[in-house]
């Protein structure tokens, strides 16, 4: 079975907690010990950010780790080595994010082939349209077992929702908010009705709530209305300032007792 389904399949009524980090940054080899890390601390999934030049979904902090990523010369074969060479030693999912162009750039059946030989269960492309993901992507995804994650917003309609539902598997990337990323004080009461609204809908897929999350008002939101919750700028904003993935996960477990 896939890593993201066995996951969300085995945690009962447990909490899920995913960190999202860019590859590449703070230093070009720190990957395979972010991700080892954060295994260690008990996160149950990790996103691995694919850097771009032009990342238009990111807020300021994570265009700016992209940024320094590439200058410190990362790229996607580079990563996919870094990958392969902890494969043995990761057991939790892996996520790679990324954009359209450069996982095309690639090659998609390149990409689903290098995520299978190097441990990752699944990829979001943000920027990937929904009839291209049927047409082109899903068959090339499935024959590899791997998940392609599809994001929904609050102004996703109902209709659409639904078929993301009917048509993906793994989980539902539920954005808080229909900007880009970046850490928030509170969700306030039109995010609350919007996370009750995808609540009562019933679907068959897990939900992870991102975007926002980072102190304990905000992850208890998340935690309360889906599967788990997903942290992205707060952490990647700790592990630049320290540059060590431990001190971050202490200094965010502090975040998130506020």
């Amino acid at each position: 079975m896939n890593k993201i389904n066995q996951l969300f399949a085995d945690r009962g009524a447990r909490k899920l907690l995913s960190l999202y980090f860019c590859a590449g940054c703070p230093t070009l080899e720190a990957t395979g010990h972010v991700i080892k890390t954060l295994q260690q601390r008990g996160i149950d999934m990790i996103e691995v950010g694919i850097p771009f030049s032009d990342p238009l979904a990111d807020g300021p902090v994570i265009q700016s780790a992209g940024t320094v990523a590439l200058h410190n010369g990362m790229t996607l074969d580079r990563l996919f080595g870094q990958l392969r060479e902890i494969k043995d030693e990761v057991h939790i999912p892996l996520v790679l994010m990324g954009y359209l162009n450069v996982i095309m750039h690639y090659g998609f059946e390149r990409f689903c082939r290098s995520c299978v030989e190097c441990g990752v269960s699944g990829a979001i492309i943000p920027d990937l349209p929904f009839k291209d993901y049927m047409d082109v992507v899903k068959p090339v995804a499935d024959r590899y077992d791997l998940r392609i994650i599809m994001m929904i917003t609050p102004e996703t309609s109902e209709e659409r929702i639904r078929l993301i539902d009917d048509h993906t598997d793994g989980f539902i990337y539920m954005v808080s908010s229909a900007s880009i990323t970046g850490a928030q004080d509170r969700f306030d009461d039109a995010k609350q009705e919007y996370f009750r609204r995808i609540n009562a809908l019933g679907l068959r897929n897990p939900r992870m709530i991102g975007f926002g999350i980072s102190n304990r008002q905000t992850l208890e939101s998340a935690q309360a209305n889906a599967a788990g919750a997903i942290i992205g700028s707060k952490f990647v904003t700790l592990l630049n300032a320290t540059r060590d993935p431990e001190t971050a996960m202490d200094r965010l477990h502090e975040a998130l007792e506020r």
